[in-house]
């Protein structure tokens, strides 16, 4: 008796803690009467579409579970069509991820302000800090009475009122200035990148170097072509890429290549295509160079379930993944769209790639764009990853290879030019027809001929 009195007593600080863990995780789980199932259910879709494509409702669930929240809810007209179409686009895009959740943390205060209560009188604005961080909102009344937040008018204020939260309605969106100052560089890069270049300088073809170097605008493509930029083989370290720009680059590649690839993470499904970049490889870094020197690239990325398909040999061999990705890359800017229009116009195209001197085919199949021949193709299957005007990345199903026709094709051509002589060959005098047919007719007589 005494001893099971002993380990009861010994057992009972892990029921305390068990029974605390269980009542944590209780009230972690969100109840249907939440504000949260509530923006779900309410009118506001436009928004509570946006909520979900940012990957925000776990975040906001464990802040519900220990703040009550304001939400300022834009009306559906001003996402639909107040907003600039571009600026939209560019909401929506994979690669900007991070500025669509900081634009809908910007709308949530981590308290409960109700318009009846604790809302600022006319002539004082209060700012409250968002979820966002550095971003605050401030709050307060017009001459008219009206009450706002920032520059947007509170059209429905308590509109949905729950014990975790408030909802108010609001007739625009606020966009902080970080995601504004996102977007405005997005948009002048796109300028910079459609800048035509005016006038050529000339390329000494013994040194790859200019006879006389001229300035060059921003933009404008460099003048040497892209291969001598290249590093010598499969590249350790990257060589320093020639080019118009030198040490005023017009362009951050390395921070365009950086996000890319982060793109390629968060898009889901293109992790081993990342990892070679980065890991087994320096062609992250070489294509930084090439793309701050003001070269462009289309990267075709195969997806994880086709590395998959790779065997080990095709990888451990020195230099192979550098010339499996080389092959990926053609260097020029093609999208989806461009791409499509190309092939449906020319039927097949070969595209230059930075594995010398193979190229990619490309035709049009069922209704996309397919690369290669045979069991060795792959279609486009994830288009327009990430386009920045300087980087596009087109996602496809399979892992391209060289055809051994091709480089057979290579070789053959080689050795026709280096062991064949050219031998004039002279044709045999030949008696003419007339001739002939004298003679025959002659012949009876005194056989002349």
């Amino acid at each position: 008796m005494i001893s099971s009195i002993f380990i009861l007593l010994s057992l009972l600080p892990f029921l305390s803690s068990s029974s605390s863990s269980s009542s944590s995780l209780s009230s972690s789980q969100i109840n249907s009467n939440s504000i949260l199932v509530a923006l779900l259910d309410s009118h506001y879709t436009e928004l509570s579409e946006l909520v979900e494509k940012a990957l925000l409702l776990h975040k906001l669930e464990q802040t519900v579970g220990t703040h009550n929240i304001t939400i300022f809810a834009p009306r559906n007209h001003a996402l639909e069509r107040n907003l600039d179409p571009e600026f939209k686009s560019f909401l929506l895009e994979p690669r900007n991820l991070n500025s669509l959740q900081t634009l809908l943390m910007s709308h949530i205060i981590p308290t409960a302000i109700f318009a009846s209560q604790r809302w600022p009188n006319a002539g004082t604005a209060v700012r409250h800090e968002t979820l966002a961080g550095d971003h605050g909102v401030y709050l307060g009344e017009d001459n008219s009475g009206n009450k706002i937040v920032d520059s947007a008018a509170v059209l429905r204020p308590d509109d949905v009122i729950r014990p975790d939260g408030v909802i108010h309605g609001i007739d625009q969106l606020l966009i902080p200035r970080s995601v504004q100052e996102d977007f405005n560089r997005r948009r002048s890069l796109r300028a910079i990148a459609a800048v035509i270049p005016e006038g050529a300088p000339q390329v000494d073809p013994r040194t790859n170097r200019l006879k006389k170097p001229a300035p060059v605008p921003a933009g404008a493509p460099p003048v040497l072509p892209i291969y001598e930029a290249l590093a010598p083989g499969p590249s350790i370290a990257p060589a320093p890429a020639p080019g118009p720009g030198g040490a005023r680059r017009h362009f951050n590649g390395e921070r365009q290549v950086r996000d890319f690839i982060q793109t390629l993470l968060h898009y889901g499904g293109y992790n081993e295509m990342a990892d070679i970049l980065v890991n087994l490889t320096s062609l992250a870094t070489e294509m930084g160079q090439l793309i701050s020197e003001g070269y462009v690239l289309t990267v075709l990325a195969p997806n994880d379930e086709a590395m998959a398909k790779l065997a080990t040999e095709q990888l451990s061999e020195p230099g192979a993944p550098e010339q499996i990705m080389y092959y990926h890359i053609i260097p020029e800017y093609q999208t989806e769209e461009s791409m499509y229009n190309a092939v449906r116009r020319f039927g097949k195209i070969r595209f230059d790639t930075l594995q010398l001197p193979h190229k990619v085919v490309a035709q049009e199949a069922d209704g996309s764009v397919k690369f290669g021949n045979g069991d060795g193709s792959a279609y486009l299957f994830d288009p327009d990853i990430y386009t920045d005007g300087r980087i596009s990345v087109q996602g496809i199903d399979g892992v391209l290879f060289p055809l051994e026709e091709e480089i057979e094709e290579q070789e053959s051509k080689t050795q026709k030019k280096t062991t064949i002589p050219l031998v004039k060959v002279a044709a045999k005098p030949r008696r003419g027809k007339l001739l002939e047919v004298t003679c025959s007719m002659l012949g009876a007589f005194g056989k002349v001929c």
